[in-house]
Protein backbone atom coordinates (compact mmCIF):
# COMPACT_ATOMS: atom_id res chain seq x y z
CA UNK A 1 0.00 0.00 0.00
CA UNK A 2 0.80 3.46 -1.06
CA UNK A 3 1.90 5.01 2.70
CA UNK A 4 1.19 8.63 1.70
CA UNK A 5 -1.65 7.93 -0.14
CA UNK A 6 -3.24 6.04 2.23
CA UNK A 7 -2.61 9.15 4.98
CA UNK A 8 -3.93 11.10 2.34
CA UNK A 9 -7.18 9.62 1.75
CA UNK A 10 -7.69 9.70 5.69
CA UNK A 11 -7.33 12.92 6.17
CA UNK A 12 -9.39 13.77 3.01
CA UNK A 13 -12.24 11.06 4.69
CA UNK A 14 -12.82 12.25 8.19
CA UNK A 15 -15.30 14.28 9.59
CA UNK A 16 -12.38 16.72 11.55
CA UNK A 17 -10.98 17.93 8.55
CA UNK A 18 -14.31 19.12 6.75
CA UNK A 19 -15.53 20.83 9.60
CA UNK A 20 -11.90 22.30 10.27
CA UNK A 21 -10.71 25.99 10.51
CA UNK A 22 -9.75 25.10 6.87
CA UNK A 23 -12.78 23.81 5.46
CA UNK A 24 -13.89 27.65 4.10
CA UNK A 25 -10.58 27.93 2.39
CA UNK A 26 -10.24 24.70 0.46
CA UNK A 27 -14.21 25.16 -0.61
CA UNK A 28 -13.28 28.31 -2.35
CA UNK A 29 -9.83 26.42 -3.50
CA UNK A 30 -11.82 23.98 -5.21
CA UNK A 31 -14.70 26.35 -6.32
CA UNK A 32 -11.38 28.92 -7.78
CA UNK A 33 -10.23 25.76 -9.41
CA UNK A 34 -14.19 24.96 -11.28
CA UNK A 35 -14.48 28.95 -12.08
CA UNK A 36 -11.27 28.61 -13.99
CA UNK A 37 -12.18 25.47 -15.86
CA UNK A 38 -15.51 27.33 -16.42
CA UNK A 39 -14.46 30.08 -18.00
CA UNK A 40 -11.31 28.47 -20.16
CA UNK A 41 -14.08 25.90 -21.73
CA UNK A 42 -16.55 29.03 -22.31
CA UNK A 43 -13.35 30.92 -23.50
CA UNK A 44 -11.89 27.92 -26.11
CA UNK A 45 -15.22 26.98 -27.36
CA UNK A 46 -16.77 30.58 -28.25
CA UNK A 47 -13.70 31.73 -29.28
CA UNK A 48 -13.09 28.84 -32.12
CA UNK A 49 -16.57 28.72 -32.94
CA UNK A 50 -16.89 32.52 -33.83
CA UNK A 51 -13.61 31.93 -35.97
CA UNK A 52 -15.12 29.46 -37.97
CA UNK A 53 -18.45 30.68 -38.33
CA UNK A 54 -16.82 33.88 -39.73
CA UNK A 55 -14.55 32.00 -41.69
CA UNK A 56 -17.05 29.58 -43.33
CA UNK A 57 -19.55 32.58 -44.11
CA UNK A 58 -16.32 34.07 -46.51
CA UNK A 59 -15.58 31.32 -47.93
CA UNK A 60 -19.50 30.36 -48.68
CA UNK A 61 -19.47 33.07 -50.93
CA UNK A 62 -15.68 32.96 -52.16
CA UNK A 63 -14.24 29.32 -52.16
CA UNK A 64 -11.17 28.89 -50.27
CA UNK A 65 -8.95 30.41 -53.27
CA UNK A 66 -9.62 32.60 -56.28
CA UNK A 67 -8.93 32.21 -59.65
CA UNK A 68 -9.47 35.35 -61.80
CA UNK A 69 -7.86 37.97 -64.19
CA UNK A 70 -5.11 40.19 -62.79
CA UNK A 71 -7.50 43.07 -63.44
CA UNK A 72 -10.35 41.90 -61.73
CA UNK A 73 -9.10 41.96 -58.49
CA UNK A 74 -10.95 45.53 -56.86
CA UNK A 75 -13.70 45.02 -58.72
CA UNK A 76 -17.14 43.85 -57.83
CA UNK A 77 -17.74 43.25 -61.12
CA UNK A 78 -16.31 40.23 -63.69
CA UNK A 79 -14.90 42.43 -66.11
CA UNK A 80 -12.66 40.08 -68.54
CA UNK A 81 -14.06 36.37 -68.64
CA UNK A 82 -11.97 33.45 -68.43
CA UNK A 83 -12.70 30.39 -70.33
CA UNK A 84 -13.48 27.34 -69.12
CA UNK A 85 -11.58 25.12 -70.88
CA UNK A 86 -8.38 24.80 -68.63
CA UNK A 87 -6.33 21.75 -67.21
CA UNK A 88 -7.66 22.01 -64.11
CA UNK A 89 -11.29 22.26 -64.23
CA UNK A 90 -13.64 20.86 -64.03
CA UNK A 91 -11.62 18.68 -61.54
CA UNK A 92 -8.29 20.11 -60.31
CA UNK A 93 -5.94 17.05 -60.40
CA UNK A 94 -2.63 18.59 -59.67
CA UNK A 95 -3.80 19.44 -55.99
CA UNK A 96 -5.29 16.44 -54.19
CA UNK A 97 -6.31 18.82 -51.48
CA UNK A 98 -8.76 20.24 -53.53
CA UNK A 99 -12.53 18.90 -53.13
CA UNK A 100 -14.34 21.19 -55.82
CA UNK A 101 -13.81 23.64 -58.57
CA UNK A 102 -16.85 26.35 -59.91
CA UNK A 103 -17.01 29.24 -62.16
CA UNK A 104 -18.79 31.93 -61.37
CA UNK A 105 -19.48 35.98 -62.62
CA UNK A 106 -20.93 38.94 -60.95
CA UNK A 107 -22.70 42.01 -62.30
CA UNK A 108 -23.53 44.79 -60.69
CA UNK A 109 -27.17 46.05 -60.99
CA UNK A 110 -29.73 48.27 -59.09
CA UNK A 111 -33.64 46.44 -57.94
CA UNK A 112 -35.98 49.01 -59.04
CA UNK A 113 -39.03 49.75 -57.14
CA UNK A 114 -42.04 51.53 -57.30
CA UNK A 115 -41.13 53.44 -54.04
CA UNK A 116 -37.61 52.25 -53.42
CA UNK A 117 -34.34 51.03 -55.24
CA UNK A 118 -31.04 49.04 -54.12
CA UNK A 119 -27.66 48.43 -55.32
CA UNK A 120 -26.80 44.47 -55.51
CA UNK A 121 -24.65 42.58 -56.65
CA UNK A 122 -26.09 39.69 -59.09
CA UNK A 123 -23.83 36.37 -58.80
CA UNK A 124 -23.72 34.49 -61.30
CA UNK A 125 -23.85 30.51 -60.85
CA UNK A 126 -24.27 27.21 -62.85
CA UNK A 127 -24.67 23.66 -62.58
CA UNK A 128 -21.33 23.17 -61.58
CA UNK A 129 -22.39 25.10 -58.41
CA UNK A 130 -21.65 23.64 -54.56
CA UNK A 131 -24.86 24.88 -52.86
CA UNK A 132 -23.87 23.03 -49.39
CA UNK A 133 -23.00 26.35 -47.73
CA UNK A 134 -26.61 27.89 -48.49
CA UNK A 135 -28.79 24.96 -47.40
CA UNK A 136 -27.74 25.72 -44.24
CA UNK A 137 -28.05 29.69 -44.83
CA UNK A 138 -31.89 29.07 -46.32
CA UNK A 139 -34.38 30.69 -44.26
CA UNK A 140 -37.61 30.53 -46.67
CA UNK A 141 -38.31 28.95 -49.74
CA UNK A 142 -36.11 27.10 -52.16
CA UNK A 143 -32.64 26.59 -53.66
CA UNK A 144 -32.90 27.52 -57.75
CA UNK A 145 -32.01 24.89 -60.30
CA UNK A 146 -29.43 26.22 -62.88
CA UNK A 147 -28.86 22.97 -64.86
CA UNK A 148 -31.55 23.44 -67.31
CA UNK A 149 -32.36 26.07 -69.64
CA UNK A 150 -31.42 29.71 -68.53
CA UNK A 151 -33.49 31.16 -65.70
CA UNK A 152 -34.63 34.24 -64.01
CA UNK A 153 -34.71 32.32 -60.14
CA UNK A 154 -32.90 34.36 -57.65
CA UNK A 155 -32.35 33.65 -54.16
CA UNK A 156 -32.06 37.01 -51.91
CA UNK A 157 -30.79 37.79 -48.70
CA UNK A 158 -33.26 38.35 -45.86
CA UNK A 159 -31.15 41.86 -44.98
CA UNK A 160 -32.27 43.03 -48.85
CA UNK A 161 -36.08 41.59 -48.49
CA UNK A 162 -36.38 43.00 -45.06
CA UNK A 163 -34.91 46.35 -46.32
CA UNK A 164 -37.33 46.45 -49.49
CA UNK A 165 -40.20 44.45 -48.10
CA UNK A 166 -39.81 41.51 -50.90
CA UNK A 167 -41.52 38.12 -50.15
CA UNK A 168 -41.32 34.82 -51.78
CA UNK A 169 -42.43 34.47 -55.40
CA UNK A 170 -42.44 38.37 -55.74
CA UNK A 171 -41.04 39.49 -59.09
CA UNK A 172 -37.98 42.06 -59.55
CA UNK A 173 -36.87 44.48 -61.95
CA UNK A 174 -33.21 44.73 -61.84
CA UNK A 175 -31.17 47.12 -64.22
CA UNK A 176 -27.92 46.60 -65.82
CA UNK A 177 -26.13 49.35 -67.31
CA UNK A 178 -24.05 49.36 -70.88
CA UNK A 179 -20.92 49.97 -71.75
CA UNK A 180 -22.65 52.89 -74.21
CA UNK A 181 -24.31 54.85 -71.66
CA UNK A 182 -26.26 56.76 -73.95
CA UNK A 183 -28.13 53.91 -74.57
CA UNK A 184 -31.02 52.86 -71.83
CA UNK A 185 -29.56 49.83 -69.44
CA UNK A 186 -31.18 46.62 -70.11
CA UNK A 187 -33.64 45.06 -67.62
CA UNK A 188 -34.59 41.50 -66.24
CA UNK A 189 -37.63 40.83 -63.88
CA UNK A 190 -36.39 38.16 -61.44
CA UNK A 191 -38.25 35.48 -59.51
CA UNK A 192 -37.51 35.30 -55.79
CA UNK A 193 -37.66 31.67 -55.32
CA UNK A 194 -35.58 31.92 -52.01
CA UNK A 195 -34.45 34.06 -48.85
CA UNK A 196 -31.24 32.94 -47.64
CA UNK A 197 -29.13 34.22 -44.40
CA UNK A 198 -26.02 33.95 -43.79
CA UNK A 199 -25.23 36.38 -40.47
CA UNK A 200 -22.46 38.05 -42.87
CA UNK A 201 -24.16 41.53 -43.33
CA UNK A 202 -21.46 42.80 -45.72
CA UNK A 203 -21.84 39.78 -47.86
CA UNK A 204 -25.77 40.02 -47.55
CA UNK A 205 -26.53 43.15 -48.56
CA UNK A 206 -24.83 42.89 -50.99
CA UNK A 207 -25.36 39.23 -52.85
CA UNK A 208 -28.13 38.13 -54.89
CA UNK A 209 -27.59 34.51 -56.31
CA UNK A 210 -28.36 34.38 -60.09
CA UNK A 211 -28.21 32.10 -63.00
CA UNK A 212 -24.77 32.45 -64.79
CA UNK A 213 -26.49 32.24 -68.61
CA UNK A 214 -27.78 35.62 -67.33
CA UNK A 215 -24.34 37.40 -67.08
CA UNK A 216 -23.07 35.46 -69.72
CA UNK A 217 -25.93 36.72 -71.89
CA UNK A 218 -25.65 40.16 -70.52
CA UNK A 219 -22.12 40.24 -71.26
CA UNK A 220 -21.69 39.01 -74.95
CA UNK A 221 -19.59 35.97 -73.71
CA UNK A 222 -19.91 32.68 -75.33
CA UNK A 223 -21.26 29.30 -72.85
CA UNK A 224 -17.59 28.28 -71.54
CA UNK A 225 -16.87 31.72 -70.22
CA UNK A 226 -16.75 32.75 -66.56
CA UNK A 227 -15.86 35.53 -64.60
CA UNK A 228 -13.59 33.46 -61.51
CA UNK A 229 -13.44 30.42 -60.49
CA UNK A 230 -13.77 29.73 -57.08
CA UNK A 231 -11.57 26.44 -55.22
CA UNK A 232 -12.70 24.47 -52.11
CA UNK A 233 -10.05 22.84 -49.93
CA UNK A 234 -10.67 19.73 -47.51
CA UNK A 235 -8.28 21.60 -44.84
CA UNK A 236 -8.55 25.35 -43.96
CA UNK A 237 -5.06 24.59 -41.98
CA UNK A 238 -3.76 24.13 -44.80
CA UNK A 239 -4.83 27.13 -46.82
CA UNK A 240 -1.28 28.50 -47.07
CA UNK A 241 0.53 25.87 -48.67
CA UNK A 242 -2.82 24.59 -50.77
CA UNK A 243 -2.56 27.86 -52.05
CA UNK A 244 0.81 28.08 -53.06
CA UNK A 245 0.43 25.08 -55.16
CA UNK A 246 -2.91 26.13 -56.71
CA UNK A 247 -1.36 28.93 -57.76
CA UNK A 248 1.52 27.28 -59.29
CA UNK A 249 -0.71 25.23 -61.72
CA UNK A 250 -2.55 28.11 -63.02
CA UNK A 251 -1.21 30.12 -66.36
CA UNK A 252 0.69 33.25 -65.73
CA UNK A 253 -2.30 35.26 -67.36
CA UNK A 254 -4.43 34.01 -64.05
CA UNK A 255 -3.94 35.07 -60.54
CA UNK A 256 -4.76 32.48 -57.82
CA UNK A 257 -5.53 34.19 -54.30
CA UNK A 258 -6.52 32.54 -50.77
CA UNK A 259 -9.37 33.99 -49.10
CA UNK A 260 -7.72 35.35 -46.38
CA UNK A 261 -5.67 37.74 -49.10
CA UNK A 262 -8.65 38.49 -50.77
CA UNK A 263 -10.50 39.71 -47.02
CA UNK A 264 -7.44 40.33 -45.08
CA UNK A 265 -9.44 42.76 -42.57
CA UNK A 266 -11.39 39.91 -41.55
CA UNK A 267 -9.03 37.26 -40.94
CA UNK A 268 -6.74 39.74 -39.02
CA UNK A 269 -9.40 40.34 -37.11
CA UNK A 270 -10.61 36.97 -36.44
CA UNK A 271 -6.79 36.06 -35.37
CA UNK A 272 -7.09 38.28 -32.09
CA UNK A 273 -9.34 36.11 -30.49
CA UNK A 274 -6.52 33.52 -30.18
CA UNK A 275 -4.66 36.51 -28.35
CA UNK A 276 -7.58 36.72 -26.13
CA UNK A 277 -8.15 33.20 -25.39
CA UNK A 278 -4.36 32.62 -24.22
CA UNK A 279 -4.79 35.51 -22.13
CA UNK A 280 -7.91 33.95 -20.32
CA UNK A 281 -6.69 30.57 -20.04
CA UNK A 282 -3.15 32.33 -18.41
CA UNK A 283 -4.88 35.00 -15.79
CA UNK A 284 -7.51 31.56 -14.80
CA UNK A 285 -4.83 29.44 -14.00
CA UNK A 286 -2.67 31.84 -12.43
CA UNK A 287 -5.88 32.89 -10.03
CA UNK A 288 -6.74 28.89 -9.86
CA UNK A 289 -2.70 28.11 -9.11
CA UNK A 290 -2.85 31.11 -6.33
CA UNK A 291 -6.33 29.83 -4.64
CA UNK A 292 -4.95 26.51 -4.51
CA UNK A 293 -1.39 27.34 -2.89
CA UNK A 294 -3.46 29.30 -0.40
CA UNK A 295 -5.36 26.14 0.49
CA UNK A 296 -2.03 24.08 0.59
CA UNK A 297 -0.70 26.87 3.40
CA UNK A 298 -3.22 26.34 5.16
CA UNK A 299 -3.79 22.62 5.40
CA UNK A 300 -0.20 22.48 6.38
CA UNK A 301 -0.48 25.02 9.43
CA UNK A 302 -3.30 23.12 10.43
CA UNK A 303 -1.68 19.48 10.81
CA UNK A 304 1.52 20.82 12.08
CA UNK A 305 1.42 18.40 14.94
CA UNK A 306 0.89 15.68 12.46
CA UNK A 307 3.53 16.76 10.40
CA UNK A 308 6.24 16.88 13.60
CA UNK A 309 4.97 13.06 14.51
CA UNK A 310 5.54 12.29 11.39
CA UNK A 311 9.32 13.27 11.79
CA UNK A 312 9.84 12.32 14.60
CA UNK A 313 8.64 8.72 13.53
CA UNK A 314 11.05 8.89 11.12
CA UNK A 315 9.12 9.99 7.67
CA UNK A 316 11.52 11.80 5.24
CA UNK A 317 10.03 15.48 4.28
CA UNK A 318 9.40 14.18 0.69
CA UNK A 319 7.20 11.75 2.02
CA UNK A 320 5.36 14.56 3.76
CA UNK A 321 5.29 16.53 1.20
CA UNK A 322 3.99 13.69 -1.21
CA UNK A 323 0.67 13.69 1.16
CA UNK A 324 -0.03 17.11 0.88
CA UNK A 325 0.15 17.22 -2.84
CA UNK A 326 -1.92 14.45 -3.02
CA UNK A 327 -4.09 15.81 -0.75
CA UNK A 328 -4.48 18.92 -3.50
CA UNK A 329 -4.55 16.75 -6.23
CA UNK A 330 -8.02 15.56 -4.56
CA UNK A 331 -9.27 19.45 -4.49
CA UNK A 332 -8.06 20.11 -7.71
CA UNK A 333 -9.53 16.73 -9.22
CA UNK A 334 -13.06 17.64 -7.69
CA UNK A 335 -12.46 21.03 -9.27
CA UNK A 336 -12.04 19.95 -12.60
CA UNK A 337 -15.01 17.81 -12.55
CA UNK A 338 -17.60 20.39 -11.21
CA UNK A 339 -16.12 23.05 -13.78
CA UNK A 340 -16.38 20.31 -16.45
CA UNK A 341 -19.75 19.39 -15.80
CA UNK A 342 -21.21 22.78 -15.02
CA UNK A 343 -19.02 24.42 -18.32
CA UNK A 344 -20.43 21.22 -20.87
CA UNK A 345 -23.85 22.19 -19.93
CA UNK A 346 -23.34 25.76 -20.15
CA UNK A 347 -21.75 25.31 -23.74
CA UNK A 348 -24.41 22.20 -24.96
CA UNK A 349 -27.52 24.74 -24.02
CA UNK A 350 -26.10 27.42 -26.13
CA UNK A 351 -24.81 25.33 -28.71
CA UNK A 352 -28.74 23.68 -29.41
CA UNK A 353 -30.73 26.94 -27.91
CA UNK A 354 -28.63 29.61 -28.76
CA UNK A 355 -29.29 31.37 -25.65
CA UNK A 356 -26.81 34.40 -26.03
CA UNK A 357 -27.48 36.84 -29.16
CA UNK A 358 -24.95 38.90 -30.84
CA UNK A 359 -24.57 41.37 -32.87
CA UNK A 360 -24.00 40.91 -36.81
CA UNK A 361 -23.55 44.13 -37.67
CA UNK A 362 -20.41 43.63 -35.11
CA UNK A 363 -19.29 39.80 -35.25
CA UNK A 364 -21.03 38.46 -38.27
CA UNK A 365 -23.39 36.08 -36.47
CA UNK A 366 -26.76 36.43 -34.39
CA UNK A 367 -26.22 34.14 -31.88
CA UNK A 368 -22.69 32.83 -30.03
CA UNK A 369 -21.23 30.06 -32.12
CA UNK A 370 -19.92 27.02 -30.13
CA UNK A 371 -17.22 24.72 -30.97
CA UNK A 372 -17.10 21.70 -29.01
CA UNK A 373 -14.57 18.94 -29.38
CA UNK A 374 -12.61 16.60 -26.62
CA UNK A 375 -9.64 16.88 -27.78
CA UNK A 376 -9.37 20.36 -26.33
CA UNK A 377 -11.54 19.78 -23.27
CA UNK A 378 -8.55 16.99 -22.71
CA UNK A 379 -5.84 18.76 -23.39
CA UNK A 380 -7.32 22.08 -21.08
CA UNK A 381 -7.96 19.62 -17.66
CA UNK A 382 -4.78 17.58 -18.19
CA UNK A 383 -3.06 21.09 -18.83
CA UNK A 384 -4.73 22.57 -15.81
CA UNK A 385 -3.95 20.00 -13.42
CA UNK A 386 -0.38 20.02 -14.16
CA UNK A 387 0.51 23.70 -13.81
CA UNK A 388 -1.62 23.46 -10.62
CA UNK A 389 -0.05 20.98 -9.25
CA UNK A 390 3.63 22.08 -10.61
CA UNK A 391 2.84 25.28 -8.68
CA UNK A 392 2.24 23.83 -5.53
CA UNK A 393 5.72 22.33 -5.51
CA UNK A 394 7.65 25.26 -4.39
CA UNK A 395 4.95 26.00 -0.97
CA UNK A 396 5.41 22.54 -0.08
CA UNK A 397 9.12 22.54 1.00
CA UNK A 398 7.93 24.63 3.54
CA UNK A 399 7.50 21.32 5.16
CA UNK A 400 11.24 20.77 5.15
CA UNK A 401 11.62 23.58 7.54
CA UNK A 402 8.82 22.50 10.23
CA UNK A 403 10.90 21.23 13.66
CA UNK A 404 9.52 17.75 15.12
CA UNK A 405 10.25 19.00 18.36
CA UNK A 406 8.12 22.68 17.55
CA UNK A 407 5.72 20.99 15.80
CA UNK A 408 4.47 18.39 18.43
CA UNK A 409 4.23 21.27 21.23
CA UNK A 410 2.37 23.40 18.32
CA UNK A 411 -0.83 24.66 19.05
Amino acid sequence: MNFEFFIAKRIIDSKAYKSSISAPIIKIGIVAIALGIIVMMIAIATGIGLQQKIREKVIAFNGHSIIQNYDNNNSQESIRPISTNQDFYPTFKNVSEVTHIQGTATKSGIIRLENDFEYVVIKGVGADYDWQYFKTFLTDGRLPDYTKDISTDVLISQYLANRLQLKLNDRINTYFLREDTTKPPRVITYNIVGIYNSGLQEMDQLYMIGDIKQIQRLNKWSDDQVGRFEVFIDDYNTLETTGDAIFKEVPSTLNAKTVDKEYPFIFEWIKIFDNNIYAIIGIMILVAGINMITALLVLILERTQMIGILKALGSANNSIRKIFLYNAAYLILKGLFWGNIIGLSLLLVQKYFGLFPLDPKTYHVSAVPVYINIGYIIALNIGTFVLCLLMLLVPSYIISKISPVKAIRFE
